[in-house]
């Protein structure tokens, strides 16, 4: 443990200082208290003055003696005040909080889908099917000869843009009506359960249809500057 004065209590130290050195002068340089000498040749005869010499002295003591005894019994007083220990400085400051051990970060959340993808993969079945047209459109007008041979060309034109530009795989393998299990903690967003859904998991149940995920979704990258939210653009036929 180490005391150290503080800033200030040096400063005190030196003040206090100047003024007892400022009283030594004072006493020595203009005798307040007349001279003081016990030596009887100086008054000569005159008791009167050496009555007064000796009166002096006792004042002179009393100042020499009492003024540096005030002095110390005032540092005294305040000398806890004037001192630091630096233990007790660090003992005074807030332990710092361990640092739990380093929690493992969470799993970044998944990406949110990506509209522009969406209206561009809708925009290729527009372009090569005519499928927003067709889906558009009223067909009741129309008998089923009519329609059967206007939906073979869009189903060939749109499967062909799903062969180029998704490679789709089931969720489930198996056939519609073999008897499956659904684990439990399987995905609700892989999984749809039908029917009489009761308890808790695994349940055994039919397959209706064994789902779609897309492995991988190639699309072209679309030229600078174009409007993503366009499926297909206005077309305008200029007169010769």
């Amino acid at each position: 443990m180490q005391a150290k004065l503080k800033p200030f209590a040096l400063i005190l130290i030196i003040l206090l200082s100047v003024v007892l050195a400022a009283g030594n002068y004072l006493m020595f340089a203009q005798a307040p208290f007349g001279p003081c000498t016990i030596n009887s040749a100086i008054v000569g005869a005159d008791l009167h003055s050496y009555s007064e010499l000796q009166a002096a002295c006792p004042n002179y003591m009393y100042y020499f003696v009492g003024a540096p005894l005030v002095v110390g019994l005032f540092l005294l007083l305040i000398l806890p005040n004037l001192v630091t220990r630096e233990e007790a400085a660090q003992e005074a400051k807030p332990a710092p909080a361990r640092s739990e051990s380093k929690k493992a970060a969470p799993p970044p959340p998944p990406p949110k889908p990506i509209t522009d993808a969406a209206v561009q993969l809708l925009a290729l079945f527009q372009r090569e099917g005519r499928l927003v047209d067709f889906l558009r459109e009223d067909i009741q007008p129309y008998d089923d000869t009519q329609i059967g041979a206007a939906v073979r060309e869009i189903h060939k034109a749109c499967r062909q843009v799903l062969a180029e530009h998704l490679t789709l795989e089931p969720v489930l393998n198996g056939q519609e009506g073999d008897e499956v299990t659904v684990p439990q903690g399987f995905d609700p967003s892989t999984i749809r359960l039908t029917g009489n859904v009761s308890g808790e998991p695994p349940f055994r149940g039919s397959l209706r249809h064994a789902g779609w995920r897309a492995a991988q979704v190639k699309l072209p990258a679309q030229p600078a500057g174009q409007d993503p939210k366009i499926i297909a653009p206005a077309e305008v036929e200029i007169p010769e």
